[in-house]
């Protein structure tokens, strides 16, 4: 079959259509939204870092105008999503739990082998919480043998609890103040959960059709990485298996040079933006894979927070901002919740021109980004386009 042929126009409004970002409320508002929103990525990636709210909720405010950070715990709390490990942490819809089956018993096999000593003390925490039902981290003693050495240094009931995680043995959820909570899954799974664990190639298919229907256009290079926990995974073979059923569609760009493309044969094609401007998160599903960003939007992007502070080019935790189909701007900011002022340490402009309706779309979005953020105000340090930052404060005198 011949490969499906697309403009660079029509290839990005299928990135943005499938990732969410063609309108506002493309997927409606309030906390269905959210679900529906879940279920169709199939996976929102979690992350701590609270420089600006959470990635999470970031990735839910952008897209639901009336999104509230308490709808995700309710959620949780009624069954119908779940946090665990695809590629990284994330939410997911419970219906899909048998899916993340091969992911936690390739933790249990892959993983550091255990000491009768490590055996023990897992036996032991998860047969407290039996007993005594969901515990955290502080509800075990502190049984660590000598001072932290830092990061990533956890006493041994932590790693024991974690390792249970990982390996399935143990779900968690979340407190207000974002600390973990573990149970047993059977307290968190609904009765008629599918426990049934995938065969290998109806893993690989689901991660293939996932990862499609949620980037829109893809090369094996991102499917694969969704299943990279699972070795062995058959993703590759079932690919060229679905290519030959007709289950797939190979795609080309003009103009643009990358790997072997892919589609579904259900995707929309026929998309509309509105021309509405998105303040996205760092770890936003337009924005994890940044060779995407180069190759269809022309946006060199990375997020400097783990770059040494002298090689940083735009600042800490630099946000991208999006109008139609163009990344037009990337922001660094941070929340100061005590002052309630959302400080701009750096917002720089790409190297285009920003019509007057434009600048109206960004500024109506850092409004709804301040009161996201439980913020009163907002403060501008620099920009390197002095003209557009003086059009978009005398917004906020």
């Amino acid at each position: 079959m011949e490969p499906i042929q697309l403009s660079p126009t029509e290839a990005r409004k299928i990135i943005l259509n499938a990732a969410g970002l063609s309108k506002k409320a493309q997927f409606g508002t309030g906390i269905e939204a959210v679900y529906r929103l879940i279920d169709h990525l199939g996976f929102v990636q979690l992350d701590t870092n609270y420089v600006v709210e959470r990635a999470h909720h970031h990735v839910m405010a952008a897209r639901i105008p009336d999104y509230e950070p308490a709808w995700l715990g309710e959620l949780t709390d009624e069954g119908r999503i779940f946090e665990y490990f695809t590629s990284d942490a994330g939410f997911m819809p419970m219906h899909e739990f048998r899916f993340s089956m091969p992911v936690k018993d390739a933790f249990e096999i892959n993983g550091k082998p255990k000491t009768t000593a490590e055996s023990r003390l897992m036996n032991q925490v998860l047969d407290r919480i039996e007993r005594e039902g969901p515990l955290m981290v502080g509800d075990f003693e502190n049984d660590r043998p000598e001072a932290s050495t830092g990061w990533w240094d956890w006493r041994p009931s932590k790693m024991a609890l974690e390792r249970l995680y990982f390996e399935g043995k143990l779900m968690i959820t979340r407190t207000k103040a974002f600390h973990k909570v573990y149970d047993l899954p059977m307290n968190l799974t609904p009765v008629d959960t599918d426990l049934t664990p995938p065969t290998p190639d109806e893993y690989a298919r689901f991660v293939i059709r996932r990862t499609l229907g949620a980037l829109g256009i893809s090369s094996v290079k991102e499917i694969a990485w969704r299943a990279r926990r699972v070795k062995g995974n058959l993703v590759k073979q079932e690919l060229v298996k679905m290519i030959a059923e007709g289950e797939l569609l190979s795609v080309q760009v003009e103009g643009l040079k990358t790997a072997q493309l892919y589609m579904l044969p259900t995707q929309q094609r026929d998309i509309e933006l509105s021309g509405e401007a998105f303040i996205l998160s760092p770890f936003d599903i337009l924005n994890v894979f940044r060779h995407r960003l180069k190759d269809f939007f022309n946006f060199d992007y990375q997020i400097e927070c783990f770059v040494p502070a002298p090689k940083r080019k735009y600042g800490y935790f630099s946000l991208p901002v999006l109008v139609g189909d163009t990344f037009v701007a990337r922001m660094d900011a941070k929340a100061d919740r005590k002052q309630k002022v959302l400080i701009v340490h750096n917002l720089h402009f790409e190297d285009v021109e920003l019509s007057e309706a434009m600048i109206s779309e960004i500024i109506e979005t850092l409004k709804a980004f301040i009161l996201f953020n439980r913020c009163r105000d907002i403060s501008f340090t620099r920009s390197n386009r002095e003209d557009y930052l003086n059009e978009i404060k005398k917004a906020f005198k």
